[in-house]
């Protein structure tokens, strides 16, 4: 296994010329550039007095900027905790002050709400968007930032080529603290090796492409998902990183598609079911389309050609749509299948680094999340048919939880597996299919076991239900139904309640009936999610 900065390093010195980071529509550096601001930080962090092994926070929205101070970290030697920047200032001041950071890169508008809390370790304050000291404890750290350019001119006379650049390759050090929970409680900052990073961008690069493209980065890089697989894979193999800020609607994201055409499409099923509701749906459900679904050889002609368009949209050169952070409905992915979108689904968490199971397009097994990245058993007297928790072993698993013992001698076997908290099976060919958290199932009163994901997957067949959430209140299965605005505009009391006694028994007709729903309570908000998208059930139990 080659070490990611090595990667990285090798990029420096093939496209130097070439784009590395970019902000849509904005900012831009090139790979000569990026090793350039690196090489100006390390300068700075040396003068400042921030050692290898040192923490620093990061706090900010995704830019090119956040990309240069966390590959700037990482080939310190330092270690980066990435903490969401939609967090209560007192939840992340908790996070600030529990990984030990030393010193905050941060938006200056989060910083204003923040720097009234008690942060007792940090010395230095960082603007993340724009190039300034924003707090600092005595004039040497000042000092250092003001003098960071006379120092690399000093260093670097003849100016700073690819030659000069040689980053280290620690495998076994601690290289990310990652929040997975933790704005209250005992935080789980989950300890990753530069081992754990080095494997899966390895693993990318032989399984996805080793090629030099160019990629819409919108996931939150603050989620290892996305830091890895938008962020670190790309740039340690040449690609154009093209930072979108934020999760995008639909007109944006094509928009930038058109704009960029990628290859390569890394996202979660929220952004793709808003693609399904808007270019998919509306074109399956016209009469005419009706019309030509219902005739054999019309059918074909029609998903093909709706297919084409789709990829149009997305820029026309799409060749992978990877998918993860959360379950894809079976609707949508039925509609992908059928229109002949190359189209993956992959599982994992921020304790593999974050991929535990991927197949690629030509390979993926419908409704399953591909195949083990490393070693997957299922604890399970049957793997095949009966569900068992999900365990894995390999070089990208983490080191563990920062300051919390006690949650990783949880996390393994006796043996020494992790221990996922998923249930899947796993049929002869080695592909997964996930049936949902321990923490969710429900037992029913017969001893048969009932996985609130699964319902849910058939609620979502009801026209008026827009998303679902199944869980057990008083021995009773129930499911909470935020309804689409259409089936309730101006409905009252009564009409809501026949609304929910009408979803209650067109679902119970495709379920068994050990897993039949007792009663639909109609709420008036949406779920709240993750910003990978996952539903937050234990807020509803």
């Amino acid at each position: 296994m080659e070490h990611f900065l090595k990667k990285l390093q090798e990029q420096i010195h093939l496209r130097h010329d070439k784009l590395a980071l970019c902000d849509y529509q904005g900012r831009q550096c090139t790979y000569g550039e990026l090793a350039a601001e690196i090489e100006q930080y390390h300068l700075f962090f040396r003068s400042a007095g921030i050692k290898e092994g040192d923490k620093v926070a990061i706090v900010a929205r995704n830019s090119a900027r956040w990309g240069v101070f966390f590959l700037s970290l990482n080939t310190y030697g330092a270690v980066a905790v990435p903490i969401l920047p939609n967090f209560t200032p007192e939840g992340t001041a908790q996070l600030v002050n529990h990984s030990d950071s030393i010193c905050l890169i941060i938006d200056n508008d989060l910083w204003k709400s923040l720097r009234k809390i008690g942060l007792p370790n940090i010395h230095i304050v960082l603007d993340a968007v724009e190039e300034r000291i924003l707090y600092y404890e005595d004039e040497t750290v000042k000092s250092a930032w003001e003098n960071r350019g006379k120092l690399f001119s000093e260093k670097y006379p003849d100016g700073y080529n690819p030659a000069d650049v040689t980053y280290h390759e620690k495998m076994d050090s601690m290289g990310i603290i990652n929040y997975t929970s933790g704005t209250s409680g005992d935080p789980k900052g989950v300890m990753l090796s530069f081992g754990s990073m080095s494997d899966i961008v390895e693993y990318c690069r032989k399984t996805i492409s080793e090629k030099p493209d160019t990629i819409v980065s919108m996931l939150p890089m603050a989620h290892i998902y996305g830091l890895i697989m938008e962020f670190l894979y790309p740039c340690c193999t040449g690609f154009t990183i093209h930072f979108l800020g934020k999760v995008p609607s639909p007109s944006l994201l094509m928009e930038s598609m058109q704009e960029l055409k990628p290859s390569l499409i890394i996202t979660v099923p929220l952004v793709m079911e808003k693609l399904y509701n808007t270019l998919i749906k509306p074109a399956v459900n016209t009469r005419q389309a009706k019309a030509m679904r219902t005739i054999p050889g019309l059918r074909t002609s029609f998903y093909k050609s709706l297919g084409k368009k789709v990829l149009s949209a997305l820029g026309g050169r799409v060749q992978t749509i990877i998918i993860g952070g959360a379950p894809l409905n079976w609707q949508v992915e039925s509609a992908f299948r059928k229109i002949g979108l190359p189209y993956a689904v992959g599982y994992g968490m921020t304790e593999a680094c974050p991929l535990l199971a991927f197949e690629m397009p030509d390979k993926f097994v419908s409704g399953s999340c591909g195949k083990p990245v490393h070693v997957v058993r299922i604890d399970s007297s049957d793997p095949e048919r009966i569900p068992g928790e999900i365990q894995a072993k390999g070089p990208n698993i983490c080191l563990g939880y920062y300051k919390n013992p006690a949650a990783d001698e949880a996390a393994h076997t006796a043996d020494g597996w992790f221990c996922t908290g998923d249930l899947g099976i796993m049929d002869e060919d080695g592909n997964i299919f996930i049936r949902g958290r321990i923490k969710a199932l429900i037992l029913s009163a017969s001893g048969q076991n009932i996985y609130p994901e699964e319902v849910e997957q058939v609620l979502s067949r009801h026209g008026a239900v827009e998303e679902s959430l199944v869980l057990e209140r008083a021995g009773k299965v129930t499911a909470l139904v935020f309804p689409r605005p259409h089936a309730v505009a101006g409905a009252d009391d009564q009409e809501l309640e026949r609304l929910a006694i009408d979803i209650r028994d067109k679902t119970n007709q495709h379920l068994p009936k050990f897993s039949q729903i007792f009663r639909v309570e109609i709420v008036d908000s949406p779920f709240e999610r993750t910003a990978k998208g996952t539903m937050k059930r234990h807020l509803y139990v």
